[in-house]
């Protein structure tokens, strides 16, 4: 039976306390709603829509096609929410899932376990279950003596007896297709917030005589919902746990994982070692055997097997294997590092080619520069490469010596093998197998110090 979602996301999220709309705050490297849009798709959404309302454009933007808009433009409860999805699902003969948009956490496996409860119940509506030892603001689980579902009742509307339940319903269920937005229709704002509640719904439906169920199961973190800053730090940290956890379980160690954040969608080899304080983000890829850490932040970066990384930064490059990188490198966008290279402390690199087997130690500032095999670069070399309008290129080719405190003030090539004195400022190309000079002339003034101070002492 084929099986559509509805995600409401139509909340402005005033307890954010922010201009962006609540369900695209950031939850480990991706929206929130991009999590629940996920976890629809592996759960076997054929077809998805979203409800949205304040920031209707933007959450738009942010789905990128993954599903289909529809506007909830006065915010009236959840039924009328689901109700604006009446139009896009029209002819639509299956189940269809009704999620939250603010419960990042939520996985495929217990909405698996819902949908085949509910089909195999045959009933018209079901809805997912937690049991919360602080079940407060959410509505409850009434059931009848034979321990079926009798109703749900919202925190504001229950009676003291009531309100003891500590089973709560997640806001997420699973309804029948057939004859549901005929049904929504149906349902009144008698209630304390004068809305259009969804769990009326089911009520409604057990009033006709239909069958109606509730599947119980869900780990209160699944259904943990987002509605301010320490929530969202909250649910980042659960996922985080989950995220880490899959690494672990799959050979990655981590030293301290509290300490370590990884977004989703990042891929690390086996018998990789991450040490403390190290953020990898983006859709970061690092090989095998690799040592990361610690302290280090790596953004949409790929390397190879048995890279080092200590206390650096590295943002959208490729590190070829056997690298090491720091401590306190700095590698910024569009560098592209061959396999046994070093970049050492105090590095800085910009769009830079750099060949197998050399080393950039330490001190150093190299941008906008091709440098070849077997490369060493002094202490100190800068590449002068912008002139206050351009970037100019430098190119260093394999097996040349750039002496320490070398300026290349680009454009310019060192030749195959060619040497630059320490000191010099490099503004004309050096031919292979040459040395290059340009320093002023070393002037030594005998006694100049003692003459100094006996001129000082006579004033």
């Amino acid at each position: 039976m084929p099986l559509a979602a509805v995600i409401l996301a139509a909340g402005k999220g005033t307890r954010m306390k922010s201009d962006l709309p609540k369900v695209l705050h950031d939850i480990c490297g991706a929206p929130m709603i991009s999590h629940v849009l996920a976890a629809a798709r592996e759960a076997g959404s054929e077809k998805t829509i979203v409800v949205v309302g304040f920031g209707g454009d933007q959450v738009a933007q942010a789905i990128d096609g993954r599903g289909e808009i529809v506007f909830q433009h006065d915010q009236l409860g959840t039924a009328h929410a689901l109700h604006q999805a009446a139009t896009a699902l029209g002819g639509f003969d299956g189940d269809i899932l009704v999620l939250c948009g603010d419960t990042p956490l939520v996985s495929a496996d217990i909405l698996n376990k819902m949908t085949a409860a509910h089909r195999e119940s045959g009933a018209r509506a079901t809805v997912l279950t937690a049991w919360l030892d602080n079940p407060f603001g959410y509505g409850r689980i009434i059931r009848d003596k034979d321990g079926m579902l009798l109703k749900i009742v919202e925190q504001k509307d229950a009676s003291p007896e009531e309100l003891q339940v500590k089973e709560v319903n997640t806001g997420i269920y699973c309804f029948a297709a057939e004859g549901l937005f005929q049904s929504l229709a149906l349902i009144k704002p008698d209630n304390a917030q004068g809305e259009y509640y969804l769990p009326d719904l089911m009520g409604l439906y057990k009033g006709q005589g239909k069958r109606v169920g509730a599947v119980p199961g869900a780990h209160p973190a699944e259904i943990m919902g987002v509605n301010d800053r320490s929530q969202l730090a909250q649910a980042r940290e659960a996922m985080g746990q989950r995220i880490n956890s899959e690494f672990m379980l799959a050979g990655v160690t981590m030293v301290d994982p509290s300490s370590v954040y990884i977004d989703i969608g990042v891929k690390i080899g086996r018998d990789t070692v991450i040490y403390p304080g190290t953020v990898i983000q983006g859709g970061t890829v690092i090989g095998e055997g690799c040592v990361i850490g610690p302290f280090s932040q790596i953004v949409s970066a790929r390397m190879g097997d048995k890279v080092t990384v200590r206390q650096s930064v590295i943002e959208d490059s490729e590190i070829g294997s056997g690298s090491t990188i720091g401590p306190y490198s700095y590698i910024r966008p569009g560098c592209v590092l061959d396999g046994q290279v070093k970049v050492g402390d105090f590095v800085e690199l910009k769009k830079v080619k750099i060949g197998r087997g050399s080393k950039v130690p330490h001190l150093s500032y190299v941008g906008d520069a091709v440098i070849g095999e077997k490369v060493n670069v002094g202490a100190g070399t800068i590449t002068c490469n912008y002139d206050g309008e351009k970037k100019w290129p430098t190119v260093v080719e394999d097996n040349a010596f750039i002496g320490s405190n070398t300026n290349l003030v680009a454009p310019v090539r060192v030749g195959r093998g060619a040497v630059t004195g320490a000191g010099s400022t490099i503004t004309k190309d050096v031919p292979e197998d040459s040395l290059g000079v340009a320093r002023g002339v070393q002037k030594n003034i005998p006694n100049w110090s003692r003459r100094k101070k006996s001129l000082e002492n006579e004033k």
